[in-house]
């Protein structure tokens, strides 16, 4: 939960600014329901601003997660190594 509520902290920051947001997530190895849904409030506002989000990396533990709770349309998440998905409204 310590990891989650720094990685609102990070996001929060990034909430409002008006250039894409790059999250990189080639290091995820784990993520708990705590992150992922930290994860997802952060995409949901983005794209409710009409703010992009662009994903590097990939992140099989973060896409299992995400495929598990039905979440990886709202996501849009990469699917092959190396991969770069933009995510937009």
């Amino acid at each position: 939960m310590a990891d989650a509520e720094a990685l609102k902290n990070e996001l929060a920051r990034l909430l409002d600014s008006a250039t894409p947001v790059t999250l990189d997530i080639s290091a995820v190895r784990r993520i708990d329901t705590a992150g992922l849904q930290v994860i997802t409030s952060f995409v949901r506002e983005r794209e409710s601003r009409g703010q992009r989000i662009e994903w590097r990396g990939a992140a099989p533990a973060l896409t299992s997660a995400a495929q598990l709770l039905g979440l990886e349309s709202l996501l849009k998440l990469p699917t092959g190594a190396g991969a770069a998905v933009e995510s937009n409204p």
